[in-house]
């Protein structure tokens, strides 16, 4: 939260603090992040938050070979072997996460060099043209039955595979209370424009 941008930068900037992703984080690292925002910004309100991932079909990913697209930064230089898309399929019950590691071409293979601690999933990165022609072909050498994809953005907008694409998207839930819409709520009367 504090030592990459433009993480640190909402931080200082924020008025409502929200740790997401406390259902499925370590404790210890959800106790970091918190202690990280208070020691940076003290007087805004924390609110912690559960992140459950949900697929949009989790009927074409049961008992089926699949290959998951992750969000390229949380893999590469977040340092996760795996991300959303991976805990998705898995609890859906995939048959198989396929490997794209072996299959893999272009920038994908040099990025799965640079960092080695990447698992069985691909990242999305960048999304040049090289880079989605790489991702497609990527995908298509594999014997994968159905792609997860767990990128921000719309995969299927961007490329073109021969097989169902799946998008594996994270929901909100609230944790605490007053939660999100009593602190929005507060927030709102402190400025004024909360109607009564």
């Amino acid at each position: 939260m504090t030592s990459h941008y433009p993480g640190e930068t909402a931080l200082r900037l924020a008025d409502i603090v929200v740790v997401a992703k406390t259902d499925s984080a370590h404790a210890d690292d959800a106790r970091k992040a918190i202690e990280n925002a208070r020691r940076v910004r003290p007087e805004v309100p924390i609110v912690r938050a559960a992140s459950p991932v949900r697929l949009d079909d989790e009927d074409a990913v049961r008992g089926r070979r699949v290959l998951v697209v992750e969000d390229g930064p949380t893999i590469t230089h977040g340092g996760m072997s795996y991300g959303a898309g991976f805990v998705a399929a898995t609890r859906a019950g995939a048959a198989r996460i396929v490997d794209p590691r072996p299959r893999a071409v272009g920038e994908l293979a040099k990025i799965l060099g640079a960092y080695p601690h990447i698992g069985p999933v691909l990242p999305a990165v960048g999304y040049s043209k090289q880079q989605l022609d790489d991702l497609e072909r990527t995908i298509e050498r594999t014997d994968a039955e159905v792609v997860v994809a767990a990128t921000p953005v719309n995969l299927g907008a961007l490329i073109r595979v021969s097989r169902p694409l799946v998008r594996a998207r994270y929901e909100f839930a609230e944790v605490d209370s007053p939660g999100l819409a009593g602190e929005l709520d507060r927030f709102l009367d402190r400025i004024g424009l909360r109607s009564s």
